[in-house]
């Protein structure tokens, strides 16, 4: 083994590449990201809407569907709370569980009527975002402590119904989006290791002697979702949307050291305080989606409605990050990702019980979209099934109180993988690929109520 000075030498250099290597959890679009709760009613009809007139809603989910719109003014406004829970097995056995706070996807839209056949509008809602803390000292560690990630869109929107039964709409897209993700830095094996070379005792065990915050905010991109609905016969809809890709940049994201105790901070600031100091740039996409959807009325009171969603993942081919300090332009990355295409399938009901009361039942399938040998458990994707119920009660002309409740089951991954470098091993010249691997279980209770205002 090299004396401990040169290990140390050879980690300071190195230590800007691993630095480059976790910004690439800075992933803001992933299946765990993606939220499909934007709307109470439709969150209780299984997150339906591409072929169905939702008034005001429509702007999300398909702004075609406005141009049906029969009132002068559709307010309303939504609010989730997403409580999420993961659950990841070692091979060796050891269970670790997330702790991780409610998110809180909201939505706001306001649809008017510029003609009978012309309508306006403008949509605030939050299309991605994610809230995990796997804790600090957890197995995976040094791929992922936990996240805040949020994104926000605001979205003008206009809606031409060319003949009475087909409409037309576009809406702009107008994103950004703020990220903070902790993650440690050196492990607590590869730092004994050391110690212990030096003769002094193992002291560490599980606890990760240092760790990273990353902050990042996204600058605003631009997109746009158009889509097209027709009426077929007075039973019958179908519909089509699609959702452009969005290139979003964090310009200057700030990293923040924090270490476990004096004794790893004494041993380890003078190595990472170039990192504690360091700006970088990134470009993830935020990918294409298309959506397809037809419904169906049997009788007056009964609505049946099915989508399926195409997510263009296989966009996200890279991540690409590049440092704001000319002198570390050497450490700049190109992280291949690779991602797959996938589906989401949805199947909603609605059904008017009485003039004042609706109820609504759905389910989603949803498919993950990334590789059995490059999954970070920032993302714990994999199938999931997610079944839904609602109501709607209207207690007074032109409002209505919205209620729904949507459970996300989680299929299970088994065997999935993540390599990284543990640096100090190669600093030492010892076997320092390391691989992390655990069997991921998630679910989540996703309680939601809004309100609706027309005239």
């Amino acid at each position: 083994m090299p004396p401990i000075s040169n290990q140390l030498d050879i980690f300071m250099k190195k230590i800007l590449t691993f630095f480059a290597a976790i910004a690439t959890t800075i992933s803001l679009y992933a299946e765990g990201y993606q939220v499909n709760s934007l709307s109470t009613k439709q969150n209780g009809m299984g997150h339906t809407g591409t072929a169905l007139k939702l008034g005001a809603e429509s702007m999300i989910f398909n702004p075609a569907g406005m141009g049906f719109l029969d009132k002068k003014l559709d307010v309303n406004a939504s609010f989730t709370a997403i409580f999420s829970s993961g659950e990841a097995t070692t091979p060796d056995g050891k269970v670790y569980k997330t702790d991780s706070p409610a998110s809180t996807p909201i939505n706001f839209n306001l649809g008017f009527s510029i003609y009978d056949n012309l309508k306006a509008g403008v949509s605030f809602y939050t299309p991605y975002g994610s809230n995990i803390n796997w804790t600090d000292n957890w197995g995976g560690a040094l791929l992922n402590q936990k996240v805040k990630l949020t994104t926000y869109t605001v979205q003008p929107t206009a809606a031409w119904r060319i003949l009475p039964n087909l409409s037309v709409g576009a809406g702009l897209m107008v994103t950004w989006g703020t990220v903070d993700l902790n993650k440690g830095l050196i492990s607590p094996a590869s730092l004994d290791m050391v110690l212990q070379s030096q003769g002094m005792p193992a002291m560490f065990g599980d606890v990760v002697p240092a760790s990273v915050n990353l902050k990042g905010t996204a600058n605003v991109t631009l997109g746009y979702n158009v889509g097209v609905l027709y009426d077929v016969n007075d039973k019958i809809s179908i519909g089509a949307n699609y959702r452009s890709k969005m290139m979003m940049t964090v310009d200057a994201g700030d990293a923040n050291v924090s270490y476990a105790n004096d004794i790893a901070k004494g041993f380890l600031e003078d190595k990472v305080g170039l990192i504690d100091k360091a700006q970088f740039t990134a470009e993830m996409p935020c990918v294409s989606i298309l959506n397809f959807g037809v419904s169906y009325k049997p009788i007056s009171s009964l609505t049946l409605a099915a989508d399926v969603q195409y997510s263009f993942w296989s966009q996200y081919e890279n991540l690409d990050i590049n440092f704001l300090s000319s002198h570390l332009a050497a450490f700049n990355q190109h992280i291949e990702k690779n991602y797959k295409n996938s589906f989401t399938y949805h199947l909603g009901a609605q059904y008017a019980l009485t003039n004042r009361f609706d109820l609504r039942a759905g389910v989603m399938i949803d498919k993950a979209p990334m590789r059995d040998d490059n999954y970070n458990p920032e993302t714990p994707g994999m199938t999931k099934i997610e079944p839904s119920v609602g109501f709607s009660f209207r207690p007074l002309k032109g409002f209505s109180i919205d209620v729904a409740m949507l459970y996300v089951a989680g299929l299970g991954r088994d065997n999935a993988k993540c390599s990284y470098e543990d640096l100090l091993m190669k600093a030492a010249q010892m076997p320092y690929v390391k691989t992390f691997e655990a069997n991921y279980k998630i679910h989540a209770f996703c309680p939601s109520i809004g309100a609706s205002f027309w005239f």
